[in-house]
This record gives C-alpha cells, sequence and structure tokens, in this order.
C-alpha cells in the first residue's frame, strides 16, 4: 500500500538556527502517528512546512505518491492537509455555522443555508456531536471551540488530520470522547499526524511514533516496540530529568487569603463569583478547571493586571485588593503568564534584555541615564547558566528560542527576585517532558524555600503530582475542593465540568 504522506530528508534554516536538518517520516492511509520529540526538536517547524506556512530548504514532499511544493496554507488544504492549531483560528463574534461556512471554499454569493446547514448537521450526527450551529463561537467552551476546528477539516474531507496537542484544554472526558472520535477516523481511511507530550495519550492512541530530535527523525517505531521510558530515554538522550522531593505543607501561616473576590470581564459579565480559597506559606495550591472558567482573571487580579469589582485580597495582614502590577506588594507575587510569548515576553527583544524587565530601571543596570550592557549581560550569564537556558547567540531575538526556553527565561526573570507567591498559569503547556520537569523542580524548590504556589494548569497527572490540594473552578466560582492523595482524574474531571459540585 502506497504511504498517504512521505516526507524526505526535509532541511529548514532561519538566520543562525538550523530548524529541520534531516526530517524523514511516513504516514499510511487510516494510521494514528504521533510525533515525539523536546521543544526545539522541530515539530512546529515541520508542521510549518507540511501546511504551506514555510517552504523547505531542500528535501522531498510526497502525497499519494506525488511530489508536490506548498505556496500557502490554501495550497496544503486544496490536497487534503488540515490542521487543528493549539490556538484556534475562530472568529468569536461569529456563529458555529458562520465558522464552518468561512473555511469552505466554493461558496457561492447567494446560497442556502439550510442545505449547508444539513450538510454539517449530518457530520455533527456521525460522530454524536452536540453543536448549536447558530450559537456565537465566544458563547462557547474551549472544548466546543476545538470541536468546530475538527468539523472544519471534516466537511472539507481532508484526508490528513494533524493535531497538535488537542487534549490541552479538554477534561479527561472529553479527551476520551476525542479518542473514539480519532480512532473512528482512522478506522474510516484517515490518516491522523498526533502531536503531544502526554505519554498516557500515546500509548493508548499511537500505531506508530517517530521521535524528533535537534532537527532530526531519529526513530519511527510501530506499536509493540515502544513503552513509556523507552519513548522519554529517545527524547531526552544525554539530557538529564531534574529530580526533587516534595516537601509536606505545614499549612501554619497564611500567605494570601481570597474573600468573596468578583472580576468583570470587558462585557461586564463575571469572570470571578463571590471566590473564596486560602493560600498557606510553602503550599502548592492546584486549580483545575477547563479553560475559560475564570483562571486567567484570577491570575491578572493577583498580579495586579485587572481590577476587582469586589471582595479583597489579604497578604498576611496586608489588604492588597487595589494593587497595581507595579505596586510594592504585588512585586513580591511573581507571575507565569498564560501566553509566554505574546504576554510574558517582549519577542523582538534579546534574552538579555528579557531577563531585566521587572528591573530595568535598578542602579544595578544602569550607569547614570544610560543602561550598563557589561551588568546587563553578567546578569544574563548568571541566569542562563543557573536555569539551564539554551540561549543560543549573543544578542539574538527571544523569539528564536524554543517554547522551552522561553518559559525558563520567564521562570529566572519572576524568580529572581525571592517572591512569596507564584502565580503559575499553565507553565508546562507544549513543553517536553525534560522542559516540564524542570518547572516541575523549580517549584518543588520553592515551597523547599517557603514560597507558596498557585499552581493553574490543565493538566491532571500534573495537579496530582504536585499540588498539596487541588481547588476546582467553574464559571468563576470555586466549586470543589479536593486531596489529590485520594481523588481520581474521572472525579476531578466531574468537577471542572460542573457536573458534581461539592
Amino acid at each position: 500500500m502506497t504511504d498517504l504522506l512521505q516526507v524526505k530528508h526535509i532541511r529548514k534554516t532561519f538566520p543562525g538556527v538550523v530548524a529541520l536538518d534531516d526530517i524523514s517520516l511516513s504516514i499510511a492511509p487510516g494510521e494514528i502517528h504521533t510525533l515525539l520529540g523536546e521543544n526545539g526538536a522541530g515539530k512546529s517547524t515541520l508542521m510549518n512546512v507540511l501546511t504551506g506556512l514555510y517552504r523547505p530548504d531542500s528535501g522531498e514532499i510526497l502525497f499519494d505518491g506525488s511530489p508536490i511544493q506548498f505556496s500557502s496554507p490554501r495550497d496544503s488544504l486544496a490536497v487534503g492537509i488540515g490542521m487543528v492549531h493549539q490556538h484556534f483560528m475562530l472568529v468569536p463574534a461569529h456563529t458555529v455555522f458562520e465558522n464552518i461556512l468561512l473555511a469552505l471554499d466554493g461558496v457561492a454569493n447567494l446560497f442556502s443555508r439550510k442545505k449547508y446547514k444539513q450538510k454539517i448537521q449530518q457530520v455533527l450526527d456521525e460522530f454524536d456531536l452536540d453543536l448549536d450551529l447558530d450559537a456565537p463561537v465566544w458563547q462557547l467552551s474551549i472544548g466546543a471551540q476545538q470541536w468546530i476546528e475538527l468539523i472544519k477539516l471534516l466537511i472539507r474531507d481532508c484526508r490528513l488530520l494533524i493535531l497538535d496537542e488537542p487534549t490541552a484544554v479538554l477534561t479527561p472526558q472529553e479527551s476520551a470522547r476525542l479518542f473514539k472520535v480519532l480512532t473512528r477516523l482512522r478506522d474510516q481511511g484517515k490518516s491522523i499526524l498526533f502531536i503531544s507530550h502526554k505519554m498516557r495519550e500515546i500509548m493508548e492512541l499511537s500505531d506508530r511514533v517517530t521521535v524528533l530530535k535537534k532537527g532530526r527523525s531519529l526513530i519511527t517505531l510501530p506499536r509493540g516496540e515502544y513503552d513509556e521510558s523507552r519513548l522519554a530515554s529517545l527524547m531526552i538522550g544525554e539530557d538529564q530529568i531534574p529530580m526533587w522531593i516534595k516537601p509536606a505543607c505545614k499549612y501554619e501561616e497564611l500567605a494570601l487569603e481570597i474573600k468573596n473576590l468578583s472580576v468583570r470581564n470587558d462585557r461586564g459579565l463575571a469572570d470571578l463569583e463571590n471566590f473564596n480559597m486560602k493560600l498557606y506559606r510553602g503550599q502548592i495550591l492546584g486549580i483545575a478547571g477547563v479553560a475559560g472558567n475564570g483562571q486567567k482573571a484570577l491570575a491578572e487580579v493577583l498580579t495586579g493586571l485587572k481590577e476587582a469589582a469586589s471582595g479583597r485580597i489579604l497578604a498576611g495582614d496586608r489588604d492588597i485588593t487595589k494593587s497595581t502590577a507595579k505596586s510594592s506588594y504585588i512585586a513580591g507575587i511573581a507571575h507565569i503568564p498564560e501566553d509566554r510569548k505574546s504576554i510574558g515576553i517582549a519577542p523582538d527583544m534579546t534574552v538579555d534584555d528579557n531577563l531585566i524587565m521587572k528591573n530595568f530601571t535598578s542602579s544595578a543596570f544602569r550607569r547614570w541615564i544610560f543602561q550598563d550592557r557589561t551588568a546587563i549581560r553578567k546578569n544574563a550569564t548568571a541566569k542562563i547558566d543557573q536555569f539551564a537556558i539554551k540561549a543560543g547567540p549573543d544578542g539574538n531575538p527571544i523569539r528564536y528560542l524554543s517554547g522551552g526556553n522561553i518559559q525558563k527565561v520567564i521562570i529566572a526573570r519572576e524568580l529572581s527576585e525571592k517572591p512569596a507567591v507564584l502565580v503559575a498559569l499553565y507553565p508546562t503547556r507544549g513543553l517536553d517532558i525534560g522542559s516540564a520537569e524542570y518547572v516541575h523542580k523549580v517549584v518543588i524548590d520553592g515551597a523547599n524555600q517557603g514560597m507558596s504556589t498557585i499552581l493553574i494548569s490543565e493538566d491532571l497527572d500534573e495537579l496530582l503530582k504536585l499540588s498539596d490540594q487541588i481547588v476546582v473552578m467553574f464559571r468563576g466560582r470555586l466549586v470543589g475542593c479536593v486531596d489529590p492523595q485520594t481523588t481520581t482524574r474521572e472525579e476531578i474531571g466531574l468537577l471542572m465540568s460542573g457536573e458534581v459540585q461539592a
């Protein structure tokens, strides 16, 4: 049987960086093929090549046995290659139907809404999906929005579906439902290129796994020839996974208390409603919930980026409810933001400059009114060594770094002033095993030194592994508080979906 997709010796370079050195892989019809690799291994660049965003410097791509070259994403879609990105390509103000219609070619200026709705509804019925085609996208959960992206590809009859970390925003129940749909698509002859760092998913879904390392395809293994330890070993290579021991929280001294806190969004709706929470010194408090249920608003109000409509935030005996991001105490609350690339860094500035963004006015980095470039470089050298950052050539913009190394830069900057509280919003989303374990070690080391952490994550395995307690958010409220030692993923998943309220 002819492979649906063949990638042969693809190479892609950027100024000073070899992103893809020698990538080769093949995907058969009716196969779920997983791509595994560290951050910076070349996964995103390869996906951009396959979807027409980048043109390779050399190498060959064959689809259905014929050589192809893409000049744009439209070319890729035209042959039947579609991708569900981590960041959805939807218009929030438009309805589900309108967003799906925008993805179709050849729709006449005058068209039958009834005809197209029937066609879309057939796809929904086939996979037992419950979506209101007339609902505005902004009203839908993140999980429902992901279904829209998948339906856009199915309605175009794409033959190769690329899914980039598709379960990062799903509850365990939603993930199980997605896996059923993917398995059914495979049985219908569709090919799926699946990108994930979660070993549980890889072991459950994959027919074959290709491991990338430093821009090269290291090995492709069929089901039965790999397990979790072998894949982790291949991916990490000679790099060492950080080791740590989790301390026991004593719950003695309150670090932070939130009382009846409410926060409104730009539309005047409640992101948080009468929210109450306590955080103790040295505690790692996990917050579970599907994205969009108030977690971002909680992080922003705690770090002075958003105003509270009512309620109080107490740090010891100090009321910091009205504090701003520039106020003295808020400087003691470190923040790892949700979107590291658009919020956490200045992408066109160097690593050196990003590392001093919170204290660039400090006398340590200035000579009179001028910046002290020697001191700034010395600070960067120390932080790069301390936090094991692969920063590339001096002077390169930080946007050239992999996701994991960008995250390390943010962590190095935020922890440089010994904060009392760390608010970490999805800190390991999209990170490989080694980078994720590094973030975990930073959190644990902080707890050992008395730092309290609010760990907001959609990865239940991560929350169960690190947290002293887990609270669950649903529609801006705290709906449950559980002990990670005695609670299952499924029980937390029910709380996340609002089906059970404690």
